[in-house]
């Protein structure tokens, strides 16, 4: 299964990735504007890798001027419809058609992994103007929970390691991030967990026995969680980096 396999698989799902993954937590958007030094309110921003438009919509409700950047068809179909008003590009953070210092801030939820960091971090650079930020965050499941880290080691032993990305940011030439980690949680129906889990491009890309997976799954936590209802555990891994005002 390769990189450009899973990244394809969301726009067959767009619907589905839209109504059942996570949101982000207000402490999210708190740090980002501390870590950023500047108000979220009024900020030119590009929010790349947009998919259906859920992060767009948070940085917006703050009072960010945002463009969705998309480069998947069916996500951004999704995007259009969730949110009509916001403008939306179809394009990638390997080469992003927007001018040169036009932006204070620069956002990837999700999405850093798709990108080349040898192009991405360049083009980054670029669009942002001197002290503007390039923020990368990921909802990573909280693998202290004991549920949770029991149902991370049965997909790996059905499917391998490495099922799940992480953004994996690290500091190179002319971005220095600061790393947060940032728990939270949501209380959702067991059904509704495992149609977020189907939407992990694993499920996506019709790896034989995933099906099968699922429904062994939800007997499980049905078992586990008789009342029918989890306690999803996330930590928001939140990487910012800021341009500098002098290079």
């Amino acid at each position: 299964m390769t990189t450009e396999s899973r990244a394809r698989s969301f726009s067959a799902a767009a619907a589905r990735y839209a109504a059942h993954r996570p949101s982000y937590p207000p402490v999210l958007f708190d740090t980002l504007a501390e870590l950023a030094g500047f108000p979220l309110a009024g900020a030119r921003t590009a929010d790349v890798g947009a998919g259906t438009g859920i992060a767009t919509a948070l940085l917006e409700a703050r009072g960010a001027r945002v463009v969705g950047v998309e480069p998947g068809e069916g996500m951004a179909a999704e995007f259009r419809r969730r949110n009509p008003r916001t403008p939306l590009v179809r394009a990638d953070g390997n080469r992003l058609p927007l001018a040169s210092g036009c932006l204070d801030l620069l956002t990837y939820a999700q999405s850093w992994h798709w990108t080349d960091p040898a192009r991405a971090v360049p083009e980054a650079l670029r669009v942002l103007r001197p002290g503007g930020a390039l923020a990368v965050w990921s909802n990573d499941p909280d693998v202290t929970v004991g549920w949770i880290a029991d149902q991370q080691t049965r997909i790996e032993e059905r499917f391998g390691p490495g099922w799940y990305i992480n953004e994996r940011t690290r500091s190179q030439e002319g971005v220095r991030f600061t790393h947060r980690r940032l728990p939270w949680s949501r209380r959702v129906p067991v059904d509704t967990h495992l149609a977020k889990l189907s939407t992990h491009s694993l499920f996506l890309v019709g790896e034989p026995g995933t099906d099968a997976f699922l429904a062994d799954e939800r007997a499980l936590l049905m078992e586990r969680f008789p009342d029918g209802w989890v306690n999803e555990h996330y930590v928001v891994d939140l990487s910012l980096a800021v341009r500098s005002k002098t290079g």
